[in-house]
């Protein structure tokens, strides 16, 4: 029997496979092609949170994200940074401020 993956997986996932028995057909992403499936990763590891809403999609949320911070050339402490300069400029997300409309002066 054969199941098809066609998809970015962790690093450890083909060891796991061969311990159980199994062979897995892997080959190695171009950095272009990883990049595409590190975002297209990323979308299905949002996916995953809205349906169980766990702290584990939430992790493998952010072990992507960094993973994409990193294939784009920047480190995770630059990530932060940046997140927290937007955190200090901007605020963040804690007051559960939803902002219904804005009116124009003019009107």
């Amino acid at each position: 029997m054969r199941a098809v993956h066609n998809k970015l997986v962790r690093d450890k996932i083909p060891e796991i496979i061969a311990n159980a028995g199994k062979t897995a057909h892997t080959h190695i992403l171009t950095e272009d092609e990883y990049i595409a499936e590190l975002d297209k990763k990323l979308g299905e590891e949002v996916a995953e949170y809205q349906v169980d809403k766990s702290i584990e999609e939430l992790a493998d949320m952010l072990e992507v994200m960094y993973a994409i911070a990193q294939a784009r050339g920047w480190s995770v402490s630059e990530l932060e940074k940046v997140r927290s300069e937007k955190a200090e400029k901007r605020g963040g997300f804690k007051d559960k401020i939803y902002l219904e409309y804005v009116e124009d002066g003019n009107e």
